[in-house]
């Protein structure tokens, strides 16, 4: 009888770097819009940008996942989501570019911004992993108790 392999689990150590890191991530970013200087307008449209970002990068990691061995989604979803992640940074972007404000500010808020999207990318594939393994132990356990009902 052939025994289905288990995922390889990510260690404790790299989940806790990976949720510390988003942690971080999500924290220089909402300090550096908290105390963004200049119109309440800019203010909110950076805001909105950060999450628009935050939200399209979680949906094409999914997708992108999802799309792996084999095309599962339909192209129309994919322009969806490629065009909504592309937005997204546009307009994030743009809005950075064009807030006149003092240039180490725009580059803090730049980088924070990038290292956000990075941490997204990193959770998101963490969290499948684990999902993942999950799945595979309970194939494995459900055909292990099936073999012993047998």
């Amino acid at each position: 009888m052939h025994t289905p392999t288990v995922p390889r689990q990510d260690t404790k150590a790299w989940k806790l770097q990976v949720w510390v890191s988003f942690g971080v991530a999500a924290t220089l970013c909402g300090t550096g819009l908290a105390y963004l200087p200049g119109a309440d307008l800019d203010r909110a449209f950076m805001v909105m940008g950060y999450v628009f970002c935050l939200s399209t990068a979680f949906a094409l990691a999914k997708y992108v996942r999802d799309n792996e061995g084999r095309r599962i989604d339909t192209p129309m979803w994919g322009l969806v989501v490629w065009g909504g992640f592309a937005l997204a940074m546009a307009l994030t972007g743009w809005g950075l570019y064009r807030m006149e404000i003092n240039p180490t500010y725009k580059a803090y808020l730049g980088v924070c911004w990038l290292f956000l999207i990075s941490s997204v990318f990193t959770l998101a594939k963490t969290l499948r992993d684990a999902h993942d393994v999950l799945i595979a132990q309970a194939r494995r356990d459900g055909m292990a108790m099936r073999g012993q009902a047998e």
